[in-house]
């Protein structure tokens, strides 16, 4: 099991969605693929790859997983291990454009 942290923009970002009751399926969502990530980073229903734009940027791998699909505007966790041992940091939490 993983420990999730949170930047100060991924807590802004999950604060909007818990604030807006129209985003209430969307919130739901978020919440299960970050569920899904303290269990099992790699589970098949996150899709998570490494965002090579980001990685490439940042220095350090850099991931994607989808807290839905084949939605408009789905919604998308990025994050990366650390910064310690069973430690997942989650960036931001976004639409995909």
């Amino acid at each position: 099991m993983y420990k999730l942290k949170f930047t100060d923009i991924a807590s802004s970002n999950l604060m909007e969605l818990e604030e807006n009751r129209n985003f209430c399926k969307r919130l739901k969502a978020v919440r299960k693929a970050l569920g899904y990530l303290e269990k099992n980073p790699r589970h098949p229903s996150l899709n998570t790859h490494k965002y090579e734009s980001l990685t490439r940027e940042f220095g350090i791998e850099i991931f994607e997983a989808y807290a839905e699909n084949k939605t408009p505007q789905a919604y998308r966790v990025f994050w990366h291990y650390g910064p310690g041992k069973k430690e997942i940091t989650i960036i931001a939490i976004t639409p995909h454009p």
